[in-house]
């Protein structure tokens, strides 16, 4: 079995991480992809050397979220004896889990629910909501 967790940054990643846990813990063999995808537009008109600094900041972003959220999230797993690795990535939130997961053949991606703003937001989080709806694999929202 292979799982994708989306994680936000938020404490609400937590839930995500614990109950992807406790699934891979009931199960012989499986592994867990940590996600984190940092919002990110290719679709910005810029000069050459604005889209130079663009890069180096990009990969600032990559590096900080390993660092702060993913490679803790990834050692959590491992110490509980789990089979995990992590993907950083730029670009719209719900399409690029779907997108990983679709490429990595994942049975299932594991979010945590969102409460900022709006109706939709209150419900699951517009990135979630979006992805719920249009994932190529299960996705299971925990709230």
């Amino acid at each position: 079995m292979k799982l994708v967790i989306g994680l936000d940054g938020q404490s609400t990643g937590e839930k995500a991480l614990d109950f992807a846990k406790n699934m891979a813990a009931k199960t012989t063999d499986c592994e867990l992809i940590v996600v984190y995808v940092i919002e990110w537009s290719p679709f910005s008109f810029q000069t050459a050397e604005e889209n130079a600094e663009r890069h180096k900041r990009r990969e600032e972003e990559i590096s900080v979220a390993m660092e702060r959220v993913v490679d803790p999230a990834v050692k959590s797993l491992k110490d509980s004896g789990l089979n995990a690795r992590a993907i950083v990535r730029h670009g719209h939130v719900a399409d690029t889990i779907d997108d990983i997961a679709h490429s990595e053949a994942a049975d299932q991606i594991i979010v945590a629910r969102s409460s900022e703003g709006g109706l939709s937001s209150r419900l699951f989080g517009s990135s979630t909501a979006t992805l719920v709806m249009n994932a190529r694999v299960p996705v299971t929202v925990v709230v």
